[in-house]
């Protein structure tokens, strides 16, 4: 089927988890709610956005069940619907739906300590420092947030009056715009503004992939479409 919005019941439906997550309230109340009004739009969306990015594999939608494991919070079941599509290890783009509405954005994810520094070594780069800054100023000119972790200080043995002191503390980074109900959730304009602003980003993951990445060899085409 072709992707046509989210219905209003889809944001009530994460109030409503947000207020009763248990077991016995998500098999009575809140399971054929999700899938019918959460599940089957993401997965529509996912579809059209899949024809964007053929040469990526296509975006996957996660499921509702939280992992635990690792997690101080035993929630069961997770108070959003998301749905991702990796470009390259650590780089990819993400989109989800929860309570307030449509979140969309691209994310690097290193996973350890050496990919960080590769990517602070890169913004140490006069040229490649000065690049990032510019395109991270671009980006919040159009109200995306640079979010991800990040240092609350500095990283060693950078000076408090660093120029790019600010991107040199993220040790992740995910830059993302949220869009509310009023904002044509509700119609087919959804699945457009989640591709107006993977195409924003693109810069970004541009940089990511050509000066912060490991060498890969694609490394310099994230196959995000012009």
């Amino acid at each position: 089927m072709t992707f046509s919005g989210f219905p209003p019941s889809a944001l009530r439906l994460y109030e409503d988890l947000a207020a009763d997550n248990s077991k016995e309230a998500w098999r009575l109340r809140h399971r054929e709610r999700y899938e019918r009004d959460v599940r089957a739009p993401m997965d529509e969306l996912a579809a059209e956005l899949s024809t964007y990015f053929k040469e990526s594999g296509g975006v996957q939608v996660l499921g509702p069940v939280r992992d635990t494991r690792m997690s101080h919070d035993k929630s069961l079941y997770k108070t959003y619907q998301g749905a991702y599509l990796d470009l390259l290890p650590c780089l990819g783009l993400w989109v989800h739906l929860d309570r307030h509405g449509l979140y969309a954005s691209g994310r690097w994810y290193p996973y350890a300590g050496a990919e960080v520094a590769r990517y602070r070594a890169a913004v140490e780069q006069e040229d490649g420092g000065a690049e990032l800054a510019a395109i991270a100023g671009r980006l919040e000119a159009q109200g995306f947030v640079l979010g991800g972790d990040r240092l609350r200080s500095r990283p060693r043995g950078v000076p408090a009056d660093h120029p790019r002191l600010g991107l040199l503390r993220h040790r992740k980074i995910d830059a993302g715009r949220r869009y509310g109900p009023d904002a044509g959730l509700h119609t087919a304009r959804a699945g457009e503004l989640v591709r107006e602003t993977w195409q924003a980003v693109r810069p970004l993951l541009d940089w990511m992939a050509a000066r912060a990445l490991t060498p890969q060899p694609r490394e310099r085409g994230v196959d995000v479409p012009s």
